[in-house]
């Protein structure tokens, strides 16, 4: 990952002659001159009565406020290592207003040998620095993080988590008063479980007060250091475990959509069976290759937003798996004299991080391509994968079958075949059927749309490229296109859409779609679902009981959003964290269209 940042969240970081890291923006240290790590083990994880509290638990939520160095999340992984239950998982929500580079944090963090092999995974998966919400695996101790680089207010205000412990560790009230006041404090107990213990390294009276205020019990504790007294609180009620039995998912789709599912739901322990009438990647997913790269908005919006993160995402969790990654890097050619202007907007945004997306004019272009083009603006990031190794990895055996409709079965639900007859029962039904999804429920509203792309064995292009018309490597040639027609299901492929992709691609990068002019060609058409305001649907149907949900409407963006909105959905169903701020889980939730249809009744 990027270590890089928008000038927005610097830390302006100051290394004292002791060599510890200060912030340069509140006058303050980032830990204890003692012993850092001490003292987090003193303040947080005693203070929030670790290991005890997480005893017997399948699950465990852990949030922070000031994420600084890692310090408190290393020195919590470092526990959980050593003395997590059995087959327990550990989730944590971290805000961090101005985060440090990676570069920094192995530095301050490389005080403490005794726990580096903790520091040296926290540090190898070290989340970008763009604003938004970042998702980070640590597979190596059944935990992941999400952390959040924004402002602490709006950071509570978009998590949908409970926690079960609090690590309050910004920097001081004296200096840094906005991260303590009341606001803030009345959001941490919104978001705090049953029974949930608060610690802090302060026992500053207005954090007192304010903590009582919220509805918590404080008292004071012996402090670590020249502090003398620190500060535990305990948000009333007990703790409600979770079930102590997997949960059962059945998915409908074996495309990018239900891949992304099987992959989500089992990484939080429940059991998934993928259903659907032909092979993994069979349906639109399955091109011999597939271009990973966001959708770019000026307007900088919830949209905007929601592509840069899950691109992100996708990135992340596409080159964990084996050699499904075929190039890296990725060019974007201007179509419009309005293009340049939009895509410096884009890079000089917050969304992603710096170094990230950068301006080429058309000499550099034409240069990287070996051929005259516009300019444009290039991915660092940007993949090309081969779908059918990313769903075999995640799908696993394919149950072939066709649901004809899914039915209430008590508190579970029923899959019935095309013949009448129950398919299977489970907990959860996930429909990502692709365009085929709206015929499973009512509420899903879905228009078709066919693409017929074309490749060429032998053929090959420098880097992967889209404008009009897009052109990225296979892994023995080079695939182009795609065509694009609403309101068609059929799949037949035919050779006159060849040529239409041929033309297409004449547009930009002429010399090359004159060399494929005369090669022997291969082509396939499937079927994409687009939405009303050409934004994926991902969340729990509308109007029906609890447990049924869809992912679907992803366009021709699916691998970029499949990750990450699968992820969402699954916190969705199992009650975890989503990694979804709610203002972009609401911009994809499939109540939308209803709740708009709703509004200009009212309106009227």
């Amino acid at each position: 990952m990027t270590s890089e940042p928008p000038h927005s969240t610097d830390p302006a970081l100051i290394w004292g002659e002791d060599g510890l890291p200060r912030s340069g923006l509140y006058g303050d240290v980032y830990f204890s001159s003692e012993d850092g790590l001490a003292e987090s083990r003193a303040v947080f994880l005693a203070g929030a009565d670790l290991p005890a509290a997480w005893q017997d638990r399948r699950t465990f939520t852990v949030a922070e406020l000031g994420f600084g160095t890692g310090l408190n999340i290393a020195a919590l992984l470092d526990l959980w290592s050593r003395a997590r239950p059995p087959g327990a998982r550990l989730r944590i929500f971290s805000i961090e207003g101005h985060p440090i580079s990676r570069e920094d944090a192995a530095r301050a963090l490389a005080r403490w040998p005794e726990i580096a092999p903790v520091t040296e995974a926290l540090l190898a998966a070290w989340p970008r620095r763009a604003r938004g919400f970042h998702r980070i695996d640590l597979p190596g101790f059944d935990a992941v993080l999400d952390l959040a680089v924004m402002d602490v207010t709006e950071a509570l205000e978009q998590w949908d988590g409970r926690a079960d412990a609090w690590f309050l560790d910004g920097f001081s009230p004296a200096t840094n008063p906005a991260m303590w006041g009341q606001p803030v404090l009345d959001l941490v107990a919104a978001r705090s479980a049953p029974g949930a213990r608060v610690a802090t390294f302060t026992v500053a009276g207005a954090v007192r007060r304010g903590l009582q205020a919220s509805g918590f019990t404080v008292d004071k504790r012996p402090g670590f250091g020249r502090k003398r007294e620190r500060l535990e609180a305990v948000w009333p009620g007990n703790t409600a475990e979770a079930p102590t039995t997997a949960r059962t998912v059945a998915i409908i789709g074996a495309g990018i959509a239900g891949g992304a599912l099987a992959r989500a739901f089992s990484d939080l322990g429940a059991e998934v069976t993928v259903v659907d009438t032909r092979d993994p990647a069979s349906g639109a997913s399955g091109n011999p290759a597939a271009l990973v790269t966001p959708r770019l908005d000026a307007g900088l919006g919830p949209a905007a937003r929601l592509y840069a993160q899950a691109f992100a995402r996708a990135v992340d969790v596409y080159r964990a798996v084996p050699e499904a990654v075929l190039s890296t890097g990725a060019l974007l050619l201007a179509q419009s004299e309005r293009d340049p202007g939009r895509f410096e907007t884009i890079a000089d945004s917050d969304l992603f991080a710096a170094a990230a997306l950068t301006l080429e004019d058309a000499e550099a272009v034409s240069a990287r391509l070996g051929e005259p083009a516009p300019g444009g603006i290039g991915f660092r990031d940007g993949l090309v994968i081969e779908p059918a190794t990313v769903l075999a990895a995640w799908t696993g055996e394919v149950r072939r079958a066709g649901v004809a409709r899914v039915e209430p079965d008590g508190e579970r639900w029923r899959l019935v075949g095309e013949d009448g007859e129950p398919l299977l029962s489970a907990d959860i039904v996930c429909i990502a059927g692709g365009h085929l999804s709206g015929a499973l429920s009512d509420q899903i509203s879905l228009q078709p749309v066919r693409g017929q792309a074309s490749w060429a064995t032998g053929e090959t292009i420098p880097i992967a490229t889209s404008g009009g018309a897009y052109a990225i490597p296979t892994r023995d040639g080079l695939l182009f296109g795609a065509t694009f027609d609403r309101d068609r299901d059929d799949e037949d492929a035919a050779p006159e859409d060849d040529a239409r992709n041929l033309a297409l691609l004449a547009r930009t990068l002429p010399a090359l779609a004159a060399r494929l002019k005369g090669a022997p060609l291969e082509s396939r058409a499937r079927v994409r679902a687009a939405t009303p305001d050409h934004l994926p649907i991902a969340g729990r149907v509308l109007d029906a009981p609890r447990g049924l949900l869809v992912l679907s409407g992803l366009g021709s963006r699916g691998f970029c959003t499949a990750p990450l909105l699968a992820e969402h959905v699954a916190a969705l169903a199992l009650d975890a964290p989503s990694p979804l701020p709610r203002d972009l889980a609401a911009v994809v939730a499939p109540g939308r269209f209803a709740a708009r249809a709703e509004r200009r009744r009212s309106s009227q």
